[in-house]
């Protein structure tokens, strides 16, 4: 079976934001950005990984969302619980220094962790959680 990691979502509630946090900070590259009937999705990715996407959409747009569903994820958006990833980096010390650099709210400081990776936290600033392992 040959299965691949092809596109993932995260939600936004600033598309400019987003974009700026994704293309500057991050440096990853923009692939699409699709405005829709008010709404705006992103699609960003490593430059190395033309394979592998991040599309950054408006939060509940799925069908079937109640208002009430709708609400209740974003106000998880606003505290941060709603949505994560976790990418990986050779260098996490540099990553990190750019991270910082750039303004990213971060949430721990490169670590060793007890389960035998070293990472780091930040969030995005739709308060998605970020995390970053560093690879061996």
């Amino acid at each position: 079976m040959d299965i691949t990691i092809h596109w993932t979502f995260l939600p936004h509630d600033n598309p400019d934001a987003s974009l700026a946090f994704y293309r500057d900070v991050l440096g990853f590259e923009v692939r699409a950005d699709v405005r829709h009937d008010g709404r705006r999705w992103i699609t960003v990715g490593p430059a190395d990984q033309p394979g592998t996407s991040i599309v950054l959409e408006p939060p509940a747009t799925g069908l079937g969302i109640t208002d009430d569903e709708r609400r209740t994820i974003v106000e998880m958006m606003a505290k941060g619980t709603y949505a994560r990833i976790t990418l990986a980096t050779a260098d996490l010390d540099g990553t990190f220094a750019r991270l910082q650099a750039g303004g990213a709210d971060i949430v721990q400081d490169p670590t060793e962790q007890p389960y035998g990776v070293r990472d780091c936290a930040f969030r995005d600033p739709a308060g998605n959680l970020i995390r970053i392992n560093e690879l061996h």
